[in-house]
């Protein structure tokens, strides 16, 4: 059993290692081919509509993690770029990332990925929305960044490799802890425990995995080879999808960062639009 769990570990491993070096690097190299600038330009736009969706476009080709999201937000805060648009990148940018999507399509496939992005699309636009006619906008404070330097990407081999290598030094941990857990579970545990405990019509999972993931603080980075195991052993895709939505829009680190910027009432606010953001998705995923 271990010698299998072994041997599942590093294939799992393997796999998603090589697909995150070809995919990143790939991505890496096509943003230098991206205008930032006219995108910016319908952030700002009266538009509202084509603002909101320029945000998520602007989210899906800015592959940050829920932390490294906040400077960006700050920053467009202090563009003056509307309220709710901003609230539509900060929700979108962590569960819309470019590499871990393509990953997702491999491993779950792109039946599974293109209905994650579109839900996951259509209610950040929809709580980005709903937070700013609910006079959120109100709770963000006068925040002053230092630090931050924004800079136009050019089409660069050696950037792409450089950046490529700096992104695999962050995200190789969790990959490597993602597949460990995934191997543990493939190998140990057993299929029919799954299946009973996490499996079938058990709807009430979807809203406790949605509260679980958002204190793990699991990257989408982890989830995807974890997930894949949980779903080949048979726990439902509902849950799973949930936790996965959770664990990437908030985490405890987000919400202490997020606390600097936003007044309570909009903190608190801000992790109920995610519970509610995942609960939802999964229970899409739940009748689909």
């Amino acid at each position: 059993m271990w010698i299998e769990t072994l041997k599942s570990f590093l294939f799992i491993a393997v796999e998603l290692t090589l697909l995150f070096i070809i995919i990143s690097f790939l991505i890496s190299l096509l943003q230098g081919l991206i205008p930032y600038k006219k995108i910016e330009r319908k952030l700002i736009g009266k538009n509202k509509a084509l603002a909101a969706a320029a945000a998520v476009i602007f989210a899906f080709i800015t592959p940050f993690c829920s932390c490294s999201t906040i400077p960006i937000v700050v920053n467009m805060l202090k563009k003056k770029i509307p309220f709710s648009i901003v609230m539509v990148f900060l929700f979108s940018s962590p569960v819309l990332d470019p590499v871990i999507l393509t990953l997702m399509a491999v491993v779950l496939g792109w039946k599974v990925t293109i209905i994650y992005t579109v839900i996951t699309s259509v209610l950040s636009i929809m709580i980005g929305f709903t937070l700013e006619r609910l006079g959120f906008d109100r709770s963000v404070k006068h925040v002053v960044m230092t630090g931050y330097v924004e800079s136009e990407k050019k089409f660069n081999v050696k950037l792409a490799i450089a950046e490529t290598a700096g992104l695999m030094k962050s995200v190789l941990p969790y990959l490597l802890i993602g597949a460990a857990i995934g191997a543990f579970i493939h190998g140990l545990v057993p299929t029919e425990t799954i299946s009973y405990l996490f499996g079938g019509e058990k709807w009430w999972l979807i809203p406790i995995a949605a509260l679980v993931g958002i204190p793990l603080y699991i990257r989408l980075s982890s989830m995807i080879p974890i997930s894949q195991v949980l779903i080949m052993k048979g726990m439902a895709l509902g849950p799973v999808m949930a936790m996965m939505i959770s664990s990437a829009g908030a985490s405890l680190p987000e919400v202490i960062l997020l606390k600097s910027i936003f007044q309570r009432d909009l903190v608190i606010m801000f992790v109920i639009s995610v519970a509610a953001m995942s609960t939802i998705s999964g229970f899409v995923f739940y009748f689909l």
